[in-house]
């Protein structure tokens, strides 16, 4: 959530910043009215509060005058109610306050570039060079159509479109890279969990899920419990309203789960094969940190999710998302692209962000820093998404006759 300290102390410069990402004329506006809505209450309370110590003070100088203090006492009681009821005045308009700033996106970091969409994304570097064919290569759906290793109609069957069934060495392989990315993130020092795959609204709204994003979650509606859209919700709310001993950070965790989207914004795009699925699996990495050990953080998870693309030799490319196409809660992302040689192009396969504090005051989640409460920053990125880097295998590692080679450092987790 946005600093309303912040927000009450310079106004125009956090509007300015939040323009930049998109943010409607219409939601500033309300935002600026209900900002001066609170100071107003804030501004009527205290003075009604500061007339009621003046009043009450004045009682011993009256006794002591020899004063009829009946009228003194009917001013301090209807005064009383008076700072009562501006106090619930402030409450509400705080209240008022507080609702609408949790459908307010993150501020946008100064270094990342202004742009109106995906097309305006930086390229910071590329890394392995592209693959060559002797033939024209096919997509992954058009391979599996030969291999058999995915069942899109089966999947339909029993669920509905856009779910899927990986079969025999596809469903091997969808293991194998689960187990494989474990290993290697927990080799460089992110601590593995296991996590509830439903949590609460209040862990939702805690990562910035809800309210805004509602329409795109799944729920179980006699619980009141949701279907997790990433393992970084219930990774993240580990922590929520807790004071971490400083010296526990950085805590750096990497988990596996199935994820669970509506996909209600994404009508009509990648409706073939499994790019876009309801039900994913998806290896996630979820780092809480001090503030000034975050970007350091951030960049050994952008080198984790790289380095297992690397080992897996795959070419994909390291981008920097413009305003535009920055997530509700990121201050600055960058994503990992892998090279996808059936649709001749770099598909988004990870996406790592620090959000620096805006999860963490949203979830309350702090350290004590010598002397008082600090908000933690939290940062979060897939490391990887499981059914694409089975696209990206797939596309890369095809031969003509529709048969995939497997890469070399996933044989000793199939058996091979």
């Amino acid at each position: 959530m946005l600093d309303l300290k912040l927000l009450q102390k310079d106004f125009d410069g956090v509007s300015k910043e939040l323009l930049r990402k998109k943010v409607s004329i219409e939601l500033l506006e309300d935002l600026k009215k209900k900002n001066e809505e609170l100071k107003q209450a804030k501004i009527s309370f205290e003075e009604a509060q500061a007339n009621q110590n003046a009043m009450s003070k004045l009682f011993g100088t009256y006794k002591r005058e020899g004063k009829d203090i009946g009228e003194l006492k009917a001013k301090v009681d209807a005064n009383k109610i008076l700072v009562e009821e501006l106090k619930e005045a402030q409450r509400v308009a705080q209240e008022s306050l507080n609702s609408l700033a949790m459908s307010v996106p993150n501020i946008p970091d100064e270094s990342v570039p202004d742009g109106e969409d995906e097309d305006e994304n930086v390229e910071i570097e590329k890394i392995l060079e592209i693959p060559t064919f002797s033939f024209t290569p096919k997509e992954h759906h058009e391979i599996s159509d030969i291999n058999g290793w995915i069942d899109f109609e089966r999947g339909v069957k029993i669920a509905k479109s856009r779910f899927s069934v990986l079969k025999d060495t596809g469903a091997r392989l969808e293991r194998a890279l689960i187990n494989f990315m474990l290993d290697f993130n927990r080799s460089r020092g992110f601590m593995e969990m296991s996590v509830p795959q439903l949590v609460n609204p209040d862990a939702l709204r805690g990562t910035g899920q809800l309210p805004k994003f509602e329409d795109d979650l799944y729920k179980v509606e006699d619980d009141n419990l949701y279907l997790i859209p990433t393992a970084e919700v219930p990774l993240t709310n580990l922590f929520s309203d807790e004071i971490i001993p400083e010296s526990q950070l950085p805590i750096k965790m990497v988990g596996y789960t199935s994820c669970f989207r509506k996909e209600a914004g994404s009508a009509g795009r990648d409706t073939k094969g499994i790019i876009r699925q309801h039900q994913f699996h998806k290896v996630e990495l979820v780092s809480i940190t001090k503030p000034d050990q975050s970007e350091e953080v951030f960049n050994d998870m952008v080198s984790c999710a790289s380095d297992i693309l690397s080992a897996l030799k795959l070419p994909h490319r390291k981008v920097r998302l413009c305003t535009g196409d920055l997530g509700f809660s990121a201050s600055y992302t960058v994503d990992l692209e892998v090279w996808l040689p059936g649709q001749n192009k770099y598909r988004e396969i990870s996406s790592i962000s620090n959000t620096k504090e805006f999860q963490s005051r949203r979830a309350k989640i702090r350290f004590k820093d010598q002397k008082k409460n600090v908000f933690t920053h939290t940062l979060n990125g897939s490391s990887l998404a499981v059914g694409r880097t089975i696209v990206a295998i797939m596309e890369n590692y095809q031969k003509e006759d529709g048969n995939v080679e497997i890469p070399e450092v996933l044989k000793p987790y199939m058996g091979l």
